[in-house]
């Protein structure tokens, strides 16, 4: 009887401590499981903000300054331009361009980093990307009718064609999926627009 007792106490204290094993082991399963999704959420959370990089803030800081002289030179079309459809494209890139002024300039902020200031031109990047010298914008502010027409036309493919090499560059370097997304737009859009710029000078 004795035997039977002991054996059978045996079997019950062997059968718990397997119990317990089971249930630390399934502890552990689950808690490695919750830490396993938390980071899985901060991951996603990551991915959803989007991570910038170095190019991306070059993108941002060289194009709003890009962006605000193509919308002065497109000002000056209302007032000086003959040619209807040089008045409607002016229009256009107007308004395609502001507001891309101001999602960039949020993205700065929202990075810490500091927004160009209004009216101050970064003297390097005069005869680069297509940027306009002061004497450029003096010469076509002067300029009215058909000779505004075409130094309006010609200045704008420039200034154009280095927006879309500075696209090009964010596309290959940058990180920040919204800007390269707003890079690929501006290739599209400003390539079909130097075509409807060539067209209109005769030379497309």
């Amino acid at each position: 009887m004795n035997k039977h007792f002991i054996r059978r106490t045996a079997l019950v204290a062997a059968a718990g401590a397997a119990s317990f094993v089971l249930a630390a082991c399934g502890s552990d399963k689950d808690a490695s499981a919750g830490h396993g999704s938390s980071a899985s959420a901060t991951a996603s959370a990551a991915v959803s903000q989007g991570e910038h990089n170095a190019a991306d803030v070059a993108f941002a800081k060289g194009m709003i300054p890009h962006h605000r002289q193509a919308v002065e030179m497109a000002d000056l079309a209302s007032s000086r331009a003959q040619s209807t459809q040089v008045k409607t494209l002016a229009g256009e890139i107007k308004k395609a361009q502001a507001p891309e002024i101001k999602t960039l300039s949020g993205w700065l902020t929202s990075w810490g980093e500091e927004v160009p200031a209004e009216g101050v031109m970064d003297h390097s990047m005069h005869g680069m990307d297509g940027m306009m010298t002061g004497e450029d914008m003096d010469s076509l502010k002067k300029s009215s009718g058909k000779a505004f027409d075409t130094a309006f036309l010609e200045m704008m493919i420039k200034h154009h064609e280095g927006a879309v090499d500075m696209a090009k560059t964010e596309k290959a370097d940058g990180s920040f999926p919204d800007a390269k997304k707003m890079a690929d737009a501006i290739i599209t859009s400003q390539t079909a627009e130097i075509s409807r710029m060539n067209s209109l000078l005769g030379t497309g």
